[in-house]
């Protein structure tokens, strides 16, 4: 059984994986997993990057109705797989592993706070993603 921060950080991959599908972090994320799951064996690597292919394509055609339940299935099945990695791996494979791991969930995270879509702008307009960024706006007459 594994210990709670190993099963949070697990718990954390999976929504990675599912918040990446379909986003233009998803190229990355993708081949990041498929290379830690697959374990360096390229017809495991090759299995996994079918699996997260078809999370994309199930995430992609999902109703709206029940897209919440399937986004919530498709995260506990990713997460099961990287406890399995986990606990089949020694003490220092398994430090590697969770320091890929949180590489990833960065790497998600980074990637959903700087991504902008949907918005409409009518007139003026000042927009600024980022993280610890200064922006100071003046619009109308300089005085």
């Amino acid at each position: 059984m594994l210990a709670e921060a190993l099963v949070a950080i697990a718990a954390a991959g999976g929504t990675a994986v599912v918040e990446a599908a379909g986003t233009d972090a998803w190229r990355s994320v993708r081949e990041r997993v498929a290379r830690l799951l697959g374990r360096n064996a390229p017809e495991r690597e090759r299995a996994e990057l079918e699996r997260l292919d078809q999370t994309a394509a199930a995430l992609d055609a999902a109703d709206p109705g029940q897209e919440a339940a399937l986004r919530t299935r498709q995260e506990a099945s990713w997460q099961t797989r990287f406890e399995l990695l986990l606990e089949d791996a020694d003490d220092a494979e398994r430090e590697q592993l969770v320091n890929e791991l949180r590489g990833l969930v960065d790497e998600t995270a980074q990637a959903r706070s700087s991504a902008v879509s949907g918005n409409t702008f009518h007139g003026p307009t000042a927009f600024q993603v980022g993280d610890h960024n200064r922006q100071d706006n003046r619009f109308g007459p300089e005085k």
